[in-house]
């Protein structure tokens, strides 16, 4: 009796281990697995492999939130064929390669940093709020339903793009890099010349960017007029135009590693590309603690003494030592 109980329990172990191998061991309908890769604030953020991304509801997602990221205008444009919400631009004309580019504005590091406190808001802003208000002023255009499809597919894309950053980290090669501010205002004038010789082959000489294949969207950007990023961009702001243009253009020529442009020239074509036309916004709730507004906030009131042409072309030093002053 004994014996045969012993023969019993033998033969249900065996049977479990002869699950436990089969279920572990690969096969082609199983779920594909990429390698993990932990990044820190050291390491220089890649973006993971969209082809290792499985072929389900969640998938499906985010494949879907990188559509929308590369070819916004095509879904949520003047003529999208899911709802007109944007002026035609897509987010990866700002945020390059669908956001994946090292220094190229990715979002390597939404994930793991929001929610998060944003002093332009003056509160603690999730990824639906980033999102929307890239909508609203990047691409001038109206909110999207923080619930809706379209929504979920883009936070799933990011959250996707950022799964192996650990959680409160920023990675090396996110965001803009911050360029030395220099010893006068940025200039214009000289920014237009700088203009014309390096970037109207693809914005074109009036600013209007050119369209795409489809003529739904924008391969080259306008960078003013009607279609363009609004006032209240943060790619309004010279600090972030100049550090976007030192990495990143001319598109596909220039890197963080091997730059067209030198700094004073990066400075100067922001100053010329800011100065020109474009639509506006209601900018009243922005920035409600005045005194954390950027030294490069172009719009008052300040809690110093600098005049809005200083805070919008510079020299920016001043206007940052005396923070520095008040905050000690």
């Amino acid at each position: 009796m004994k014996r045969d109980v012993l023969i019993a329990l033998m033969l249900i172990i065996a049977a479990a281990f002869v699950r436990l191998v089969i279920y572990c061991s690969p096969n082609t309908g199983e779920r594909k697995h990429e390698p993990v890769k932990i990044i820190n604030e050291e390491s220089l953020w890649e973006a993971p492999d969209i082809a290792a991304v499985n072929d389900d509801e969640e998938g499906r997602m985010i494949k879907y939130g990188r559509q929308l990221i590369a070819q916004t205008s095509y879904y949520l444009g003047p003529k999208g064929r899911v709802m007109q919400v944007s002026n035609g631009m897509n987010c990866q004309n700002c945020h390059l390669d669908a956001g994946t580019r090292p220094w190229g504005n990715n979002y390597g590091g939404v994930a793991s940093t929001y929610p998060k406190f944003r002093e332009r808001s003056g509160t603690i802003e999730s990824v639906e709020k980033k999102i929307n208000d890239c909508i609203e002023r990047s691409l001038n255009g109206k909110a999207i339903d923080s619930a809706g499809k379209e929504m979920r597919a883009m936070v799933a894309y990011m959250q996707w793009l950022g799964k192996n950053v650990p959680k409160g980290h920023k990675p090396l090669g996110t965001g803009i890099v911050n360029l030395e501010y220099l010893d006068r205002p940025a200039n214009p004038n000289n920014g237009k010349e700088i203009f014309i010789a390096k970037c109207q082959r693809c914005h074109n000489a009036d600013g209007q960017g050119k369209l795409d294949s489809t003529g739904l969207g924008y391969t080259y950007p306008p960078l003013w007029g009607k279609n363009s990023y609004n006032i209240g961009a943060g790619i309004y702001r010279l600090s972030k135009f100049a550090g976007y243009v030192k990495d990143n253009m001319p598109y596909n020529e220039a890197d963080h590693s091997k730059s067209q442009l030198a700094n004073e020239e990066a400075w100067d074509v922001a100053a010329f590309v800011n100065s020109q036309p474009r639509p506006g916004k209601d900018i009243s709730h922005d920035w409600p603690v005045t005194s954390t507004k950027p030294v490069d906030n172009p719009f008052g009131p300040y809690s110093d003494t600098f005049s809005e042409h200083q805070h919008k072309y510079g020299p920016f030093k001043p206007i940052n030592e005396r923070k520095a002053t008040v905050r000690r």
